[in-house]
């Protein structure tokens, strides 16, 4: 029997490869038309490799900074400045720099940092050193046009602080964003947590800071999310949450009317987290495993309520996104409420499951603002899963949850998911509120496109008309945003979520009715035959699939079976690729898979 991680390794290798043929298609394609490659991705990732963004920085620059800096030589002035700039163009104007000694991250995750010297890493500073340094640094920012915020204070044993540099965007444009999902069981505090974290103001215990997020009167009156709605949090240069002035009034109305709007926060913000609150009843199911695998979110926020455990829908929530290998982050609610006893039971509880065989993640709890600032960095990579504890109507845990936000690398940097210099690519996952997210390829407006397929598998020409992101105007966009457009002349009838938009070139792309995918059945309680239908997620598609053909000698499969698997589609045609990865259920059936050939 197959083991999920094994299998998922396969079919990441899979995707990889049949991503890397598809990206030298793409580039033979662009110069046959005589073309340019987009230089945007010469600004963001590749100048960097993705490890060096995520781990301790560039610690050589970092060290000739802080020699020239103590220093206090005039004459190394522009060399200092210079650096600085350097740092922050190449890590698209976000930088942490750290001061003094750093305690290593084993024991800084695990809470149990030692007084000796052991692994340390860095020089040692005195306080007075340490002050000089953030205020050189601070001067140097702002001549390069940015802003420093220290993210937490001197620590008492080994002396040490962390700097947040950041530069504010030219334009909405090229703000960057991180894309995060938000999970949980019905009735664990997902809305009112994101109503807290967007809004400002403290929840009354019962349910006020969720309100202003529902979509329809059903959710209001049953206090129950249907719908996959999008809220977003914006911070400033200064690292500062964008909220509104009235966060502290305890007025519903006050709050309801003065909120900012969406144009106004991106105005002002230098990084927005783009909030995907997904349903947690199980009638929702189908919206919720939409939403993760259309958003294409960075991480997955799982919401577990402190005095309920880990439930229901929440097991079903962590399992998807583990299938489908998003960086899972935990916040346990309601902390206020719940007896010690019962929070105990609840954390022992959350520890067990992390670190079972089917997950495999290493817990580590936030507690410090030190820690959430490392962990911020790190997490995806190493396997690690961060659990915060908090309280919507005392507020505890909370500024740890923003700092953890505000560092979160953005999810356009991406340069595994998402390629600027590729022929245009955009997924449609709304016809009507933020319609597309960017795979690859960079548009702007006038552009013409085709938009399909459609029911027949034809694709209709059209043009850009205007674009939006975040609700505020822009010219252009590129892979991985999120945007809306105004197409010419398209009935809004005509478009339906799956429907992609590409390049208009002479041959139009081809729809799919068929093809073959390598696939793990998770669970099923019976067996699966040919003639099986089932609900295929593959990225922004979203379709009834039949079982037409299977290479298991037998004909069946079972749970924990893997098989290449011969699909077709029940309603229409979709455009889909060689490599995309797909999930299909029905019922409490799941599978797992990648398309490997299109027929």
């Amino acid at each position: 029997m197959t083991s999920l991680r094994t299998f998922q390794n396969e079919i990441e290798e899979i995707h990889t490869k049949e991503i890397a043929k598809q990206r030298a298609h793409g580039h033979a394609e662009l110069e046959k038309e005589n073309k340019k490659p987009s230089e945007k991705l010469t600004s963001t990732v590749s100048q960097v490799p993705a490890k060096l963004l995520a781990t301790d920085g560039e610690p050589e620059a970092e060290e000739e900074l802080q020699t020239i800096l103590l220093s206090e030589d005039d004459a190394d002035h522009d060399r200092a400045r210079d650096i600085l700039a350097g740092l922050l163009t190449r890590h698209k104007g976000e930088y942490v720099l750290r001061f003094g000694r750093r305690p290593p991250h084993a024991s800084l995750f695990a809470g149990n940092l030692s007084t000796s010297a052991d692994g340390w890493l860095g020089a040692p500073r005195s306080e007075n050193e340490l002050h000089r340094l953030r205020g050189a640094v601070s001067r140097l920012v702002e001549e390069v046009g940015g802003k420093v915020s220290t993210l937490y204070p001197f620590s008492e044993s080994h002396l040490r602080t962390a700097l947040l540099l950041r530069l504010p965007p030219p334009s909405v444009a090229l703000l960057s964003e991180v894309r995060c999902a938000v999970v949980g069981n019905v009735d664990s505090g997902k809305s009112t947590t994101l109503g807290v974290l967007t809004r400002g103001g403290l929840d009354d215990g019962r349910g006020r800071a969720r309100v202003g997020l529902f979509r329809h009167k059903h959710e209001v009156e049953t206090g129950r999310t249907s719908s996959v709605g999008m809220e977003i949090l914006g911070f400033a240069p200064s690292g500062e949450p964008i909220l509104p002035a009235t966060a502290s009034s305890m007025d519903q109305d006050v709050i309801r009317r003065e909120k900012l709007g969406w144009d106004e926060i991106t105005l002002q913000a230098a990084k927005v987290v783009s909030f995907i609150d997904l349903a947690g009843h199980e009638k929702y199911l189908k919206t919720t495993l939409y939403g993760l695998t259309s958003g294409s979110p960075s991480c997955v926020m799982l919401m577990v309520g402190a005095n309920a455990g880990l439930i229901g829908m929440s097991k079903e929530h962590l399992a998807i996104s583990l299938a489908l290998n998003v960086p899972v982050v935990v916040c346990i609610t309601k902390i206020d409420m719940t007896p010690s006893n019962v929070l105990a039971e609840t954390i022992k509880q959350v520890v067990k499951i992390l670190k079972s065989p089917g997950c495999r993640k290493t817990p580590v709890f936030i507690e410090s603002l030190e820690t959430a600032v490392e962990v911020s960095q790190v997490f995806a990579q190493e396997r690690l899963c961060p659990v915060f504890q908090l309280s919507n109507v005392s507020g505890q845990g909370l500024d740890l949850v923003r700092t953890f936000l505000n560092l979160l690398p953005p999810s356009e940097g991406d340069s595994n998911k998402f390629a600027a210099d590729q022929p245009l690519e955009y997924s449609i996952t709304e016809v009507w509120s933020v319609p597309y997210v960017g795979t690859v390829g960079h548009v702007k407006v006038g552009d013409a496109i085709y938009l399909g397929p459609d029911s027949n598998g034809a694709w209709h020409s059209t043009v850009i008309k205007s674009i939006q992101r975040k609700r505020a105007t822009v010219t252009t966009a590129d892979a991985g945003q999120c945007v809306s457009f105004a197409l010419k002349r398209m009935r809004r009838a005509a478009v339906r979520k799956g429907m992609v938009i590409v390049a208009r070139t002479e041959t139009p792309p081809r729809a799919i009715r068929r093809f073959m995918g390598q696939v793990l059945i998770l669970y099923h309680n019976t067996t699966l035959q040919k003639g099986y239908q089932a609900m295929l997620h593959c990225g922004a598609v979203r379709q009834t699939v039949k079982i037409i053909e299977m290479d298991n000698p037998q004909g069946v499969l079972r749970t924990g079976d893997r098989a290449s698997v011969e699909f077709e589609f029940i309603s229409h045609p979709e455009f889909i690729k060689e490599g995309m990865k797909l999930l299909f259920r029905e019922g409490k059936t799941k599978g797992l898979g990648v398309i490997t050939k299109l027929l």
